[in-house]
């Protein structure tokens, strides 16, 4: 089987980057391990910046069809102060890029789906519940894999690695990933039934050793994350977890809480370390990587899926522009944030 793109990782990157190629008229073999995605309690933000990368790569109306709901406000929350004060000094979060009205916020298994959706629409052969046995890269990459009970191998001008912060990818290319040492506690939950929480309206707080962000997607449903310290680990462990998580967003600095506290958990909780990730060289003769699989930012910064668009815009640029994908993929490119390709 030949192909221009084998693409290995359906998420949002891979499928977004798929389904661009597809558009340009490429040949691409798009390969998903997971059956249905799931709530990964993270990559629902995407800052305006991201959303102008997004509507470069044409797939804007795609997400905002799909339920990609638009935050148009911050509010910052603080134990020192009056929480009066903070909510007559709101930001504005439409000034940071023309024709934005602030972050895009969408579902994390909707988000992927919608793109890898879209990537079979425009043409792409695209596989769900594959097993990926091995890569390589070089003048022929080839990917060996099996599907519904069937190995198979196929090659293509160009590997792509999307395929996480786990990257198969990325480890059988021997390309190296630094990380900075964990320096606090990370957990989210989706909640639903939160109606009297303003829609349009993101914000962050802290109060004790406890700090919260709320990230609305529409329709009464909330993301929400916390933070704590590291010696904390399993302090939302356990059935209890979620109803433990829900009480600490009762803060006096931020009486609004009451209704997120009030909320119905509609996903897992799931708590993880926050950290920077990295990779000085996130290409090999024949592949590159994407997304987290290249390195990640640290969470709390919430520029995860931004950095994802910004990589697939960068790659995809290069690729329509220039028969020779394996010479200019090969060059490196000036980094701003720990990310595949960011500019």
């Amino acid at each position: 089987m030949g192909y221009d793109l084998i693409v290995v990782g359906g998420g949002v990157g891979g499928s977004a980057l798929s389904a661009v190629m597809a558009q340009a008229g490429a040949k691409v073999l798009l390969l998903e391990a997971a059956e249905v995605y799931q709530d990964k309690v993270r990559g629902e933000w995407i800052a305006p910046w991201g959303v102008t990368e997004v509507k470069r790569l044409g797939l804007y109306d795609l997400l905002v069809s799909a339920g990609g709901h638009h935050i148009e406000t911050h509010i910052s929350y603080d134990e020192n102060r009056d929480p009066e004060v903070a909510r007559s000094t709101p930001a504005p979060l439409g000034v940071f890029a023309p024709g934005v009205p602030g972050p895009l916020c969408l579902g994390h298994p909707q988000h992927c789906q919608t793109l890898f959706d879209e990537a079979v629409r425009r043409g792409v052969d695209a596989r769900r519940g594959v097993q990926v046995i091995s890569v390589t890269a070089g003048a022929s990459p080839t990917v060996t894999f099996r599907h519904d009970g069937e190995e198979s191998t196929a090659t293509a001008r160009l590997l792509v690695g999307a395929d996480g912060r786990t990257s198969m990818v990325r480890e059988s290319l021997g390309i190296p990933l630094h990380q900075d040492a964990p320096h606090h506690m990370f957990a989210g939950l989706l909640v639903d039934g939160a109606p009297d929480w303003d829609a349009k309206v993101q914000a962050i707080g802290v109060e004790g050793d406890f700090s919260f962000l709320a990230f609305p997607q529409g329709s009464g449903r909330v993301r929400l994350y916390g933070s704590y310290a590291l010696d904390q680990r399993r302090r939302f462990a356990g059935p209890d977890g979620p109803a433990a998580f829900l009480e600490a967003f009762r803060m006096e600095c931020s009486p609004d809480n009451v209704h997120l506290a009030g909320a119905r958990p509609i996903g897992p909780l799931l708590s993880y370390f926050n950290n920077d990730a990295w990779t000085d060289q996130p290409f090999a003769p024949g592949a590159v990587l994407v997304g987290d699989a290249g390195g990640w930012n640290d969470p709390i910064i919430g520029l995860g899926l931004s950095i994802t668009y910004r990589d697939v815009r960068i790659v995809t640029d290069i690729l329509k522009a220039d028969a020779d994908w394996a010479g200019r993929i090969s060059r490196p490119t000036p980094r701003s944030a720990p990310s595949a390709c960011a500019a």
